[in-house]
């Protein structure tokens, strides 16, 4: 599975993805097709600080 560890992030933080994706300025549906392809690793570092942030919210 294509960001298995993003995916896992988001429910051991217990963040909704379309928060992250509201953060991000995009439209959930969009960030859900985003996540369907591998995406590079300085991506995935701003997503992982967004969800920690917004689970410290």
């Amino acid at each position: 599975m294509r960001n298995k560890d993003i995916k896992d992030y988001f429910k051991s933080k217990g963040v909704p993805m379309w928060r992250a994706a509201e953060r991000l300025g995009i439209a959930d549906s969009n960030f859900s097709r985003m996540l369907r392809y591998e995406i590079s690793e300085d991506k995935k570092a701003k997503i992982f600080k967004i969800i920690d942030e917004l689970a410290a919210e």
